[in-house]
């Protein structure tokens, strides 16, 4: 849209492209994401994450609210661990994949070939950066560092997906009528859920477990994925054999080399979001 002259305002998946011109696939994604999803971090994250650096930032714990503090960490991972499922403000989703695809046909030059590669992994659903995190980790190609989740049957991995319970369902979960599951597979019938902070408190666990007989009486296995564990490779790994498995398909790696390239995506895809490398 022409404003006035030499200044012009372009849509926000125009504003994506433009922004990962030479930046890396991962970080990319991880933008994508947020623009498709229904989450938007704070205007004071744009400028660190844009230079890779960490957000946000304290001389300790008090110093802005908003640092995970708990577990055996150092003062120095304390404050560089964000309590990213809570950094981030609801919002609708600001682009469509019809419209990323559409921009991604237009940006043929090579500076924008992570743009066009993160156009074909986004997803729509996102509620916020750990989900979004969660997604690309576990969905991504293995050539990627993923662990090609998305490849399963059925549409792979499905954000925010709900499910409706039946009779049986509503009563064993205490009267829940349907569950939203961060991250299901349709062709495993498992629901990975994010346990964030949020999720420690003690009107959380019951309702949280009152929700998991709820899809248990529906046949649907619940995988909880903690913070810990989304930094720790073979916990993941092992959550991704579980869906093959489930899914009646084998996993192996086709790819030499697979955990330096899964550790570098999973830094990649941190980065993204403003936080430090594991």
């Amino acid at each position: 849209m022409h404003i006035e002259a030499d200044i012009y305002a372009t849509s926000p998946a125009m504003t994506a492209m433009l922004c990962s011109k030479n930046e890396s696939v991962a970080k990319t994604l991880m933008l994508l994401m947020e623009l498709l999803g229904t989450y938007s971090l704070p205007p004071g994250a744009t400028y660190p994450i844009a230079h890779d650096d960490i957000w946000p930032k304290g001389d300790g714990c008090a110093a802005t609210g908003d640092l995970d503090c708990l577990g055996n960490q150092s003062v120095v991972e304390q404050q560089n661990e964000t309590r990213y499922e809570q950094a981030h403000y609801k919002c609708e989703p600001a682009t469509t994949i019809e419209e990323l695809e559409a921009v991604a046909r237009f940006a043929k030059s090579s500076s924008y070939t992570s743009f066009r590669t993160a156009v074909k992994l986004a997803r729509p659903g996102s509620a916020s950066p750990a989900e979004s995190l969660m997604f690309a980790v576990l969905g991504a190609p293995m050539r990627f560092g993923g662990f090609g989740c998305c490849s399963l049957p059925m549409g792979g991995l499905l954000l925010n997906y709900r499910i409706d319970f039946d009779t049986l369902a509503v009563n064993m979960s205490s009267g829940i009528p349907y569950a939203i599951c961060d991250l299901y597979c349709p062709a495993a019938g498992v629901d990975n859920e994010y346990n964030g902070i949020g999720h420690e408190l003690q009107n959380a666990r019951i309702h949280d477990g009152n929700r998991n007989n709820g899809l248990k009486a529906m046949g649907i296995h619940v995988l909880v994925i903690n913070r810990d564990q989304m930094k720790d490779l073979v916990a993941l790994e092992a959550f991704a054999q579980t869906m093959h498995r489930l899914a009646g398909v084998r996993f192996r790696y086709r790819i030499k080399g697979y955990r330096k390239r899964q550790a570098a995506w999973l830094n990649a895809l941190r980065a993204g979001i403003g936080l430090a490398p594991v």
